[in-house]
């Protein structure tokens, strides 16, 4: 498994480098030294723990839907001609941009500070890695 190291950790889960330290001072995290001797925790425990930590709002819209990926967020810009428009929502940590009609924009009534959800179903995601991890 990846171990990752507890500043990197503290990043990836948006907290101090304190917070990741005392969830291994209780448990929570187990921590071990690299061949560096710096403290790393297992990357499938803090994956695990992020999914277990996630606030993710309701759903106000109560539609069942076949998309697994959507996000609740606030509209933050919005840019519009008369034929497109450009759609920003910030969900949780996450920027999502849409693009679609002027027209759709008004029918939905979208305007900035509105809650909105960006649902996502899509046949091709990309998922990269930082260098030198494999």
């Amino acid at each position: 498994m990846p171990q990752i190291r507890i500043k990197d950790a503290a990043l990836y889960m948006g907290v101090s480098d304190d917070t990741v330290r005392r969830w291994v001072d209780n448990g929570t995290l187990v921590a071990e030294k690299d061949e560096s001797g710096r403290a790393v925790v297992d990357g499938l425990a803090l994956a695990m723990l992020a999914r277990e930590n996630a606030v993710l709002p309701d759903d106000p819209s109560g539609v069942a839907r076949s998309a697994r990926n959507s996000f609740v967020g606030l509209v933050t810009n919005i840019v519009m001609d008369t034929v497109m428009a450009q759609v920003e929502l910030q969900c949780g940590p996450h920027r999502v941009v849409s693009l679609m009609s002027s027209e759709a924009v008004r029918d939905l009534g979208l305007e900035l500070g509105s809650v909105a959800i960006a649902v996502v179903k899509a046949t091709t995601v990309i998922i990269e890695t930082p260098r030198g991890h494999q």
